[in-house]
């Protein structure tokens, strides 16, 4: 199942060949179209087991709105934080030397390594975008980089969550595009500026058939191929990076993670287009502004 976040928040199950979509919104108790006090939203992913009956339900009896007559917003409302896995492909690590170089003048080998950090919830955007490059950064004629990636919903949550059954805490997954700012600033801060989060166009939903494996992930810039990776390349599989963060701080319903940027990192300017495509998931144009 699919399911997006449309027109005021309203909560719809993507049907057909991805071209309609049922608001099933009424289905889901406390709805609060403030992502502020959302609670909603967070209930959902935590609560789907005993939601889902109900919302399949709805999806199959509603009426069918083609998807070209509303405007999907980032599938995600309100997570207490978004995790971003870094150094995750070993390609992509062997070519952040070379990036690096040519940005910073030096390379810092901790960057290397597989770890973890915090993006503010406000860079978080609609999947058509606009990314907005900050005019201070463009000014200083830093790079600003797309990084296409695989992005995990979280549903139980926990902490200190095994390996072996973290897959059961994933709600589902997204596309996501990871802004950064290619500077000797720490990564929270040039990966956080407002709209430097895209995620749609709707979240899959996690089940025995689609865990996130094998997954082929590619993204275009006005029609070139920049990035072609499979998440079977991953160097953290989806269960190892939900079970790592865990031991680091509590998971909570509805927090996102983004699983790494693949190689073929590059940089945007205003004006392009970005087209992400997760097979299984579906595709997300995205602007630059």
């Amino acid at each position: 199942m699919k399911l997006a976040l449309f027109d005021d928040n309203r909560l719809g199950a993507v049907i057909g060949d991805d071209d309609a979509i049922v608001d099933v919104t009424d289905t889901v108790p406390g709805y609060d179209r403030d992502p502020l006090t959302g609670g909603w939203w967070r209930a959902l992913c935590r609560d789907w087991s005993v939601l889902a009956p109900a919302v399949n339900a709805a999806a199959e009896a509603g009426t069918p709105l083609p998807l070209s007559s509303v405007t999907l917003r980032a599938p995600v409302f309100g997570p207490s934080k978004v995790i971003a896995a870094a150094s995750n492909y070993h390609a992509h690590v062997a070519e952040m030397h070379e990036v690096q170089q040519r940005t910073l003048g030096t390379t810092h080998d901790w960057m290397f390594e597989f770890d973890v950090f915090l993006k503010s919830p406000s860079s978080i955007v609609a999947p058509a975008g606009p990314i907005v490059l900050p005019a201070e950064i463009v000014a200083a004629d830093q790079e600003i980089h797309h990084e296409s990636e695989l992005v995990v919903i979280l549903g139980t949550g926990g902490k200190d969550i095994p390996v072996e059954s973290a897959l059961e805490h994933v709600f589902g997954f997204a596309i996501g595009l990871d802004i950064t700012v290619r500077s000797p600033a720490d990564r929270s801060r040039r990966k956080s500026y407002d709209s430097f989060s895209p995620i749609g166009p709707w979240i899959r939903l996690r089940d025995d058939d689609f865990d996130g494996t094998g997954l082929e992930i590619r993204l275009t810039v006005d029609g070139a191929v920049r990035q072609d990776v499979n998440t079977s390349d991953l160097i953290m599989s989806v269960p190892q990076i939900v079970s790592y963060a865990s031991r680091i701080m509590t998971l909570n319903p509805g927090d996102v993670i983004f699983t790494g940027a693949p190689p073929g990192v590059g940089p945007i300017t205003s004006g392009e287009t970005l087209v992400t495509s997760i097979s299984g998931i579906g595709v997300m144009q995205t602007v630059v502004a």
